[in-house]
């Protein structure tokens, strides 16, 4: 159940990220808008944290949480703010996820 709630927090996160692209990008009630959503998000992604690192290790909790919201937040940059999608980029993105399920099938 804390992994669940875990992946829900890092996808928070991707969101927090999101709506801080999107302050960038607007001005106005529209940039306060975003704004909000940003802390919103992010205290619903640090609630959900410090609820799964109760009884997960709070370093491959952590790991797990800021990979997601890594990669996540990289594809919502190609997906959805036209960032570039290079060799490079997907490379390290595929890394990193294999990286956090290593992470994941190690813990305790």
């Amino acid at each position: 159940m804390n992994w669940l709630l875990l992946i829900i927090g890092g996808l928070f996160e991707v969101g927090f990220a999101a709506c801080l692209g999107k302050v960038k990008e607007t001005t106005g009630w529209e940039a306060k808008f975003w704004f909000l959503g940003f802390l919103i998000c992010l205290a619903i992604s640090m609630a959900f944290l410090i609820k799964a690192s109760k009884t997960l290790p709070i370093g491959t909790a952590y790991a797990v949480w800021t990979g997601i919201g890594a990669v996540g937040t990289v594809l919502v940059g190609i997906f959805y703010f036209n960032e570039p999608a290079t060799f490079w980029r997907v490379f390290f993105l595929t890394t990193l996820i294999a990286s956090i399920v290593g992470l994941k099938f190690v813990a305790n």
